[in-house]
């Protein structure tokens, strides 16, 4: 039997400490609420957007378990503007597996960007990290995923353990039905030093120093038909978009 590992929440005053101590911190729902200044009812308004999510045409594996959506953004003090529709693009240094290519994703739609939330959810953030980095705007990079087991396993780093090369990363979950799997593992990238637990709750929040810390996310198996990991991925970086410097 595999241990299942709880997810180390810390309240949302002790966001900024975790990063500075340890290169990441976990919020619980109720707290990322406070945090962004947003109901649970107003995040579970985003959520039937992951129903519409595309097929990722891009896998290297072969696989067919990955839909998303990608969009980019401004975020600014008091100010989030959507940008230009652009690709996705990572360095191989940071993905061995995908880096280096051009990825073109079907945008976020409309009706998620206009949700009260989600302008919420990305200033918070951002302001959060500017403490730490007094960057702006942010150039914000979001994905919608969802992780499905029609393959027989879902993986929702297929590139292994890795980093994102920007300067911060938010992994929220938004969703969890019918699996088993889908470990969250933190090391330290200069060292052997890690963490590992298992994000169940919907809204809960996982935020990494990209400069400080590696992650993964181990496969996820079926336990009834339709199982998924649904997760919102949002990017923080100073200066450009990837691709762009």
């Amino acid at each position: 039997m595999v241990a299942t590992f709880s997810a180390p929440y810390m309240p949302a005053s002790e966001l900024l400490t975790g990063l500075r101590e340890r290169g990441y911190a976990v919020l619980a729902a109720s707290d990322v609420g406070a945090l962004c200044g947003v109901t649970i009812a107003q995040l579970d308004a985003l959520k039937p957007s992951w129903n519409d999510l595309q097929p990722d045409r891009y896998l290297r594996d072969g696989g067919n378990y990955r839909r998303r959506r990608h969009s980019c953004f401004l975020v600014d003090a008091g100010d989030v503007v959507q940008a230009p529709h652009r690709a996705h693009w990572q360095s191989r240094d940071y993905n061995a597996l995908h880096g280096g290519m051009q990825r073109w994703f079907e945008p976020i739609t409309p009706d998620v960007v206009s949700q009260p939330a989600w302008g919420r959810l990305l200033q918070a953030l951002g302001d959060q990290f500017a403490q730490l980095k007094p960057a702006r705007p942010w150039h914000v990079e979001a994905h919608q995923f969802r992780i499905d087991t029609s393959d027989g396993i879902g993986r929702p780093t297929p590139e292994g353990a890795h980093r994102d090369g920007v300067d911060f990363v938010a992994v929220l979950i938004v969703d969890r039905t019918g699996i088993n799997g889908g470990e969250t593992r933190v090391f330290d990238a200069a060292g052997p030093n890690g963490q590992r637990f298992t994000l169940t709750e919907p809204w809960s929040l996982l935020v990494l120093d990209d400069t400080r810390v590696i992650h993964e996310s181990t496969p996820i198996q079926p336990l009834d038909a339709g199982g998924h990991r649904d997760t919102l991925v949002l990017t923080y970086r100073a200066g450009a978009f990837q691709g762009e410097d």
